[in-house]
């Protein structure tokens, strides 16, 4: 049986926060988002994904303002190619629906948190 967990504004399985978007409809819906989004490419097989993966759903859980959107890169291959993405798994910043740059970070709770507050007040780079 799956427990419900309760934060505000948030209703989730425990332990799920993560939402999992496809490429329909995606760039209108980034583009009326707010705050942070971590948009996380994964694959099925792939072992470094299912680390990521958790780290990301308990980080989320606990700072407000983020939201992690995960794509499964071997089915909406149109965004994957968009962000030019070559390894799994990949890790992209967007802030208030708009690109800021590519996350990369070793697979640590601190080491995320850090690079997020250090990129805080960066200006946004080009989209790929």
């Amino acid at each position: 049986m799956a427990l419900l967990r309760i934060i505000p504004g948030r209703l989730a399985l425990e332990g799920t926060f993560m939402e999992t978007v496809s490429e329909l409809g995606f760039w209108q819906r980034m583009a009326t988002s707010q705050g942070l989004i971590i948009l996380f490419f994964t694959s099925a097989g792939c072992h470094s994904c299912r680390i990521w993966r958790k780290l990301l759903t308990d980080y989320e859980a606990t700072r407000s303002g983020l939201r992690v959107w995960e794509v499964d890169a071997g089915i909406d291959m149109g965004i994957t190619q968009e962000l030019n993405v070559y390894h799994l798994p990949a890790l992209f910043l967007f802030r208030d629906g708009h690109y800021q740059r590519p996350i990369q970070v070793e697979a640590r709770v601190h080491a995320l948190d850090r690079w997020l507050t250090a990129m805080a007040d960066q200006p946004a780079e080009e989209m790929p």
